[in-house]
């Protein structure tokens, strides 16, 4: 994989801390953050700017911005504002390369959508799919097959057995074991160190062993 050498992040929190290590073990440096609070810098001697219109501000000096690559550093259930400003990104001429950790194991036979991101440990079998904007996290597992829309975050050491296919937005909580050919539909939250042994619908929250719907998103 390769990345420019120079990139910028949204999100001045710890998983800028972990992307801007994953960028420098392939070569590349953090120039700039934004976020959409007025927190400070997660990274020593990197600006951060503020909401959109720092962001806005900041493009407008940017003589070469089409040379730059850009990743969001925000994880959770945040799928749709991870693909929002992925737009944004984009309207601005930025790249979105995947970002797959070298410590990773990616099969050759599985893809990744612009913006992903594969953390250290983490496993994606063979012809796994994953969209845009996603985060496979630390010790994740996607097994064989599986099917990842776009904003999917699958949480350290959560584990998607054969088969799986995940809806956009999801959050597959930290632990949580998904069984094979199950689905789990757009916009859902599997708890944390939850057991899914049935199919999850659109929108709602499940939790536990086996893993019961706990609360409706929608």
């Amino acid at each position: 994989m390769t990345v420019s050498a120079e990139y910028v992040l949204w999100g001045s929190a710890g998983h800028a801390k972990v992307l801007e290590e994953l960028i420098s073990a392939h070569g590349g440096r953090v120039i700039a953050l934004f976020d959409n609070l007025e927190v400070p810098s997660a990274l020593i001697g990197v600006p951060v700017y503020y909401g959109r219109a720092g962001f806005e501000g900041w493009a407008a000096q940017q003589r070469h911005i089409d040379r730059l690559s850009a990743a969001v550093a925000i994880g959770g259930h945040r799928g749709r504002d991870r693909i929002e400003i992925h737009a944004l990104f984009r309207r601005h001429g930025l790249g979105l390369p995947p970002l797959i950790h070298p410590d990773a194991s990616f099969s050759r036979t599985a893809s990744i959508g612009a913006g992903s991101q594969v953390l250290a440990h983490a496993l994606v079998a063979a012809e796994v799919r994953i969209g845009e904007a996603c985060i496979i996290n630390h010790k994740a597992s996607v097994d064989h097959e599986s099917t990842l829309g776009n904003g999917v975050h699958v949480a350290p050491g959560a584990i998607l057995c054969g088969c799986v296919s995940v809806g956009d937005n999801v959050l597959i909580g930290a632990g949580a074991v998904v069984l094979p050919r199950i689905t789990v539909g757009a916009n859902a939250v599997v708890g944390a160190g939850a057991v899914v042994t049935r199919n999850v619908a659109a929108g709602s929250t499940v939790a536990g062993n086996p893993a019961r719907p706990a609360l409706n998103r929608q």
